[in-house]
C-alpha cells in the first residue's frame, strides 16, 4: 500500500473511532508516515525522465523535499502549470534537505549538473560558495522589476558576493521563509492548572515554567500510578545531534537572546572578541544544565532534523522550538490535534529586550554550468509572478511564509481561526525576525553546514569536556574555515 493509501486508510479509521487513546494512536501513525515521507532518500521524479544530455526545450530541476505529500505535489502543478503555458519540460527532481547540497556539488564534478536548484536550508547551501567562486546566473534582471515586491533585509539574503568579480550581485531568488517558533501541548499545561496566560514573558522564568509543568506531569502521573507516555515525559525538545540542522538553528537563537554578535553589520568576524567567547561559553552552560538536570530527553543527543517533530506529536515532549511550521501542518487535517498544540514566540531576552526570531529565507539559483540559462530564467520569471506565489504557497498547506509583500494580503495569511500561520504571518510583519548574517559574511554557511555549535554541544555534554574548551576548539575551527576561504 502506497504512503498516500496509508495515510488516507488512517484518517477513515480515525473518524470512526474519537476516544482519546484511539485518537492519539493514530496520531503516532500520522506521524510517523509524515517522517517516512520526509526521510525518503529517494529521488521523486515529475514530468518526463530526468536526462543529463543537453535539450533547449528541457530544463533540469532539482528541488528541496517537502515536510508534507502537499508540498511536492504544489510544486509538481507549478512545474504542469508552467509546462502547458510554455510548451517546455520540467525534468523536476526532489531531494532530501540534507542530501541536496552533496548532490549538487557531486554533480558539478562530474559535469552534469542540473539548471535550477532550490535549497530549504539556504543558510547552509552551497550557493554561498558558488556564488564566491562565480559559478551562479546573476539574477539581477529577475529581481529588479519586483524589487519592490520583497522587504530589504530579505534581498539582503540573496545578494552574494563574486570573489572573482570583485562585486555583490543578486544571485538567487527568495522564493519562501520561515521562523523560530515554539510549539506545545495547550491540554497538557492544563493537566497541571496552567493556560498559555500563565507562561512568563521574562527569558528565567520562561524557561523555568517549562521545567515546573514535566515536574508536575510526572508527579500527576506517578500519583494516578500511571504507566503511560506521560510518566516519563520531558518538557523541552531542545535538538541537540550534530547531524541536524535544527541544532545549529536553535544555538544561533540563543545567541541572539545574549547578544553574541558573531559577525558584525560590516560582514567582519567577530569571534575573537572576548565577549564573544564568554558569550558561546554561557550558551553552551545553558544547554548542559537542562541536559544534566534532566528537562532535555538523552534521544536528543541523536535527533535529525524532523525528530523533535515525531516526538512532540508522540506526547514524548511538552514543547519544542521549530525553524517552520512543520509541526503543526503536519496534523492540520485534524482540527482537534491543530488546536491542542500551541504556538509561541520566543521570550524577552534576558536583557528584557524583545526577542528577533532568526529567519531563513529559501532560494533557487541557476547554475553557470546550465546550457539552459534564458529558460532557466524564464521559469523562475513566471515563479515569482504573485498569482503563481500565491497559488503556489497556499496549495503547500503553509508551511513556508511568502517573501513577496503582495502574496501577504492572502487572507490566508491572516485568518485568525488559524493560529499557527496567523502567528507566524504576525511575528514576520511586526519585524520581529531576524535573518542569518550568512550573505555579509559567505564563509559562515560552512561553519553552519559543518554543525559547529553542534559538535561543541556534544562535547560537553557526551565528552564531559569543560565550556570553556569545547567554545575554544569551536572558535578554532571557525577561524580554520576563515582561512580556507581567504586561500580560495
Amino acid at each position: 500500500m502506497s504512503l498516500i493509501s496509508r495515510f488516507q486508510a488512517h484518517l477513515r479509521l480515525y473518524k470512526r473511532y474519537q476516544k482519546p487513546f484511539i485518537q492519539f494512536v493514530s496520531l503516532a501513525l500520522v506521524v510517523s508516515l509524515t517522517i517516512i515521507g520526509c526521510n525518503n532518500r529517494e529521488v521523486t521524479k515529475s514530468s518526463s525522465i530526468a536526462n543529463s544530455s543537453y535539450d533547449q526545450d528541457t530544463l533540469n530541476v532539482w528541488w528541496d523535499k517537502g515536510f508534507n505529500p502537499e508540498e511536492d505535489e504544489a510544486l509538481r502543478q507549478l512545474v504542469r502549470n508552467w509546462e502547458k503555458k510554455t510548451q517546455k519540460k520540467i525534468n523536476l527532481l526532489f531531494y532530501t534537505t540534507d542530501s541536496l547540497g552533496d548532490k549538487i556539488r557531486r554533480s558539478l564534478k562530474a559535469g552534469n549538473p542540473p539548471d535550477v536548484i532550490m535549497s530549504f536550508k539556504a543558510e547552509r547551501s552551497p550557493n554561498y560558495r558558488l556564488a564566491w567562486d562565480n559559478k551562479l546566473v546573476d539574477l539581477s534582471d529577475i529581481i529588479d522589476p519586483v524589487k519592490n515586491q520583497y522587504r530589504e533585509p530579505v534581498l539582503q539574503t540573496v545578494n552574494f558576493y563574486n570573489n572573482v568579480k570583485k562585486k555583490r550581485s543578486y544571485y538567487a531568488i527568495p522564493i519562501h521563509q520561515g521562523t523560530m517558533h515554539i510549539y506545545y501541548w495547550r491540554d497538557l499545561l492544563a493537566e497541571v492548572g496552567r493556560s498559555e496566560q500563565d507562561i512568563p514573558k521574562e527569558w528565567d522564568a520562561f524557561w523555568e515554567f517549562w521545567k515546573q509543568v514535566q515536574d508536575d506531569l510526572r508527579d500527576n502521573n506517578q500519583s494516578n500510578r500511571q504507566s503511560n507516555n506521560q510518566s516519563k515525559i520531558y518538557s523541552l525538545g531542545l535538538t541537540l545531534s550534530p547531524e541536524a540542522g535544527d541544532t545549529y538553528y536553535l544555538f544561533e537563537q540563543i545567541l541572539e537572546a545574549y547578544d553574541v554578535e558573531i559577525i558584525n553589520p560590516q560582514g567582519q568576524l567577530l569571534i575573537d572578541d572576548a565577549k564573544v567567547r564568554q558569550g558561546i561559553i554561557k550558551v553552551l552552560n545553558w544547554y548542559d544544565n537542562f541536559f544534566q538536570q534532566g528537562y532535555i530527553p538523552p534521544a536528543a543527543l541523536k535527533w535529525l532534523n524532523p525528530d523533535n517533530n515525531r516526538s512532540i506529536l508522540n506526547r514524548e515532549i511538552v514543547m519544542t522550538p521549530n525553524a517552520s511550521l512543520s509541526i503543526p501542518v503536519a496534523v492540520r487535517q485534524d482540527p482537534d490535534i491543530y488546536n491542542k498544540l500551541g504556538i509561541l514566540e520566543f521570550p524577552n531576552k534576558p536583557n528584557g529586550q524583545p526577542m528577533r526570531h532568526l529567519t531563513m529565507a529559501e532560494q533557487a539559483a541557476i547554475l553557470a554550468e546550465s546550457k539552459n540559462q534564458k529558460l532557466a530564467k524564464d521559469f523562475l520569471k513566471y515563479v515569482v509572478q504573485t498569482e503563481v506565489m500565491k497559488d503556489y504557497l497556499t496549495k503547500a498547506g503553509g508551511r513556508n511564509s511568502p517573501v513577496l509583500e503582495s502574496v501577504w494580503q492572502d487572507s490566508f495569511w491572516t485568518n485568525p481561526k488559524d493560529p499557527h500561520i496567523s502567528k507566524a504571518t504576525k511575528t514576520f510583519r511586526e519585524g520581529k525576525v531576524r535573518y542569518f548574517h550568512v550573505s555579509r559574511s559567505p564563509a559562515y554557511s560552512e561553519v553552519l553546514d559543518r554543525n559547529v555549535w553542534g559538535k561543541a554541544i556534544n562535547k560537553v555534554i557526551v565528552d564531559k569536556i569543560q565550556a570553556e574548551k569545547a567554545a575554544d576548539e569551536a572558535i578554532e575551527e571557525i577561524k580554520q574555515i576563515y582561512q580556507q576561504w581567504e586561500k580560495g
